[in-house]
């Protein structure tokens, strides 16, 4: 056979052979790309999900404190109302050791009982609030009475009439005091 005589057939073969390969090449690319698009989608789910996460982390994280927070604060105040109920019996011995000086006996046991409350009292942060002479606070002063007074500055603490209490940092019960206009 000659050059000339090349079967048509061989070459129809190949041709169809290349259009193949090419169409598959294109198919190739074409699940390469849907790949790609794929895994670009799975990475922005994921960074999605990630900030989600960390977002969520934080939420837990910010509750935990809150809590903690809330439970430190609860029991610096645990026995608040406790010693409310005791501040009656010292207002009690008070006007007691202010009235009756005679009966010594009976004073010095008053005297005992009385110190030994108040040292209770301030081993569990109880404080008394000291008002005669000092400038009126609303926020620690229960102003009862008013009086005009020119010797002392305006809104002065004159007498007190009832003591307050702080318990920590905190106002167990405000001094009632009568006040200079």
């Amino acid at each position: 056979m000659s050059k000339e005589e090349i079967p048509t057939e061989n070459v129809e073969e190949v041709e169809q052979t290349d259009t193949i390969e090419i169409e598959e090449v294109e198919v190739e690319l074409s699940e390469v790309e849907l790949l790609k698009l794929d895994v670009e989608r799975l990475e922005k789910e994921l960074e999605v999900e990630k900030n989600n996460f960390l977002k969520s982390h934080a939420d837990l994280e910010n509750t935990k404190r809150r809590l903690t927070n809330d439970f430190n604060q609860r029991d610096k105040y645990k026995n608040q109302s406790f010693m409310l109920s005791l501040l009656p019996a010292i207002d009690n011995m008070e006007k007691v050791l202010a009235e009756d000086e005679d009966q010594n006996q009976m004073r010095e046991a008053i005297e005992m009982i009385y110190r030994q409350l108040k040292n209770s009292l301030e081993q569990e942060g109880v404080t008394e609030i000291k008002a005669l002479n000092e400038k009126f606070d609303p926020n620690i002063h229960h102003a009862v009475m008013l009086e005009t007074d020119t010797d002392v500055e305006a809104d002065t603490v004159l007498e007190v009439l009832q003591k307050g209490y702080m318990l920590k940092d905190r106002v167990l019960r405000a001094s009632m005091v009568k006040v200079s206009q």
